[in-house]
């Protein structure tokens, strides 16, 4: 059977989100192209050039000769590579565009982090806020009119920033599908609209934001269905007061996540629903069990004694929370020799049978001066590009994560498959 090529699938997933779509912008019945194609024949995995580029860049060592030597040849999508939001390295998040690179680039789960509009409908977007850095939602005078805070250009006499906040729930479902992703930036020293939206970091890329097509939740699903790839919807902590206008509640919310899932007919054990929020986790767990089993603990509560301890732990898991989830540098450290090791949180949680994923790789840019936020913990062992892939090494061999998110899965695509952990569920 001929394959689907890249440009193939992403032309006719676009096509039917334009003629399937109903007036009020929630498709109907909405059918990915190929989804018969897609299960019964293989795929080609495309790494690109990008995760060798890393492993020429490392120092030298047992791990880099085995990274070189690996045959890259066939390699196999893996639920150890998590898209987080899709594949935002250089696709806008949250997009058709950006989730079908990340399959293309064998992540075996992909991520759509979920929020909701003001009628009420699941869509998928980083943050409840963040429509006016990662849409075109300022530059629609209409829409932008809605804001909870329309644009305000800076003032540049007075050095004031331009001002803007808009959230799903201050629009529809129709008009949120209505605006085009972008990648994730703005210019604070705008005085236009055309301004505010650009921005981009330099090491990321506007290369292929000229479009961007947003989605539901809804919509997702029987995307990721078409792309043969599993299911992380994370449950967006609200901006807004709780019930929404008065009689939405936040065990609403959290319900008809799960009720979308279960009326696409997805198996609960392709589903990892995640939340910052451990009462979003102890719902799933204790009312939709069957979901709540791989509820995912999104854990950024600072180091300290009694969120790192054994104690603190074994108190999750007796929750009955199975799967916690932290920046990648609560669970690394440093030991004598400026070696990265585990830290006592993820030994801890370990010992207490907690499994762990780790956020985020691909997302902090060149790793020359120390990785930023994402690597403070072993910032003093990172020097070069090349150390993400004996970060990756640590959290899956020391550390034993099960997955880890990256914002571009070709990376932890190519390293689980190099190290025979391809087929690790």
């Amino acid at each position: 059977m001929k394959m689907r090529t890249y440009a193939g699938l992403l032309a006719g997933v676009l096509m039917l989100f334009q003629t399937q779509a109903s007036p009020g912008g929630q498709s109907e019945s909405w059918v990915p192209p190929g989804l018969g194609q897609w299960k019964e024949s293989p795929e080609t995995i495309e790494l690109g050039p990008r995760p060798q580029w890393l492993v020429a860049d490392m120092d030298e060592g047992p791990l880099k000769d085995r990274l070189e030597a690996c045959d890259i040849r066939n390699m196999k999508r893996t639920d150890f590579s998590i898209g987080h939001r899709g594949a935002p390295l250089q696709f806008p998040e949250h997009t058709v565009e950006s989730y079908v690179a990340a399959a293309r680039m064998g992540a075996g789960i992909v991520e759509c982090d979920v929020a909701f509009t003001r009628d009420r409908q699941l869509v998928c977007r980083h943050a409840q806020n963040d429509l006016h850095t990662t849409t075109n939602i300022v530059t629609v005078p209409e829409l932008n009119a809605k804001c909870t805070q329309p644009f305000v250009p800076a003032d540049p006499v007075t050095g004031t920033p331009a001002r803007a906040e808009c959230r799903t729930s201050d629009i529809t479902l129709a008009e949120f599908k209505s605006l085009k992703g972008k990648m994730d930036a703005y210019d604070p020293m705008a005085t236009t609209p055309e301004e505010y939206v650009r921005g981009t970091a330099d090491w990321r890329t506007d290369l292929y934001a000229s479009r961007g097509q947003l989605l539901s939740h809804r919509e997702s699903i029987e995307l990721f269905k078409a792309l043969g790839v599993k299911f992380a919807p994370e449950l967006k902590t609200p901006v807004v007061e709780m019930p929404f206008e008065g009689d939405y509640t936040q065990e609403d919310y959290a319900r008809q996540l799960i009720r979308e899932y279960e009326e696409a007919g997805v198996r609960p054990d392709r589903v990892w629903p995640q939340s910052f929020l451990l009462e979003d986790v102890l719902y799933w767990v204790n009312h939709t069990p069957l979901f709540g089993a791989q509820a995912v603990f999104l854990d950024q509560s600072p180091i300290a004694p009694e969120t790192s301890s054994l104690a603190h732990m074994e108190s999750l898991k007796a929750m009955g929370v199975n799967i916690l989830a932290p920046a990648l540098w609560k669970m690394l450290s440093l030991d004598g020799h400026r070696q990265i090791v585990p830290s006592d949180y993820a030994e801890n949680a370990s010992a207490a049978g907690l499994d762990m994923i780790a956020w985020t790789v691909e997302r902090s840019g060149p790793l020359a001066s120390g990785g930023g936020w994402y690597y403070q913990t072993v910032s003093d062992a990172i020097n070069n590009d090349g150390d993400m892939m004996t970060v990756i090494d640590v959290l899956a061999r020391d550390v034993g994560v099960i997955g880890i998110f990256s914002d571009w899965p070709a990376t932890t695509t190519f390293y689980a498959n190099c190290m025979g952990l391809a087929n690790r569920h």
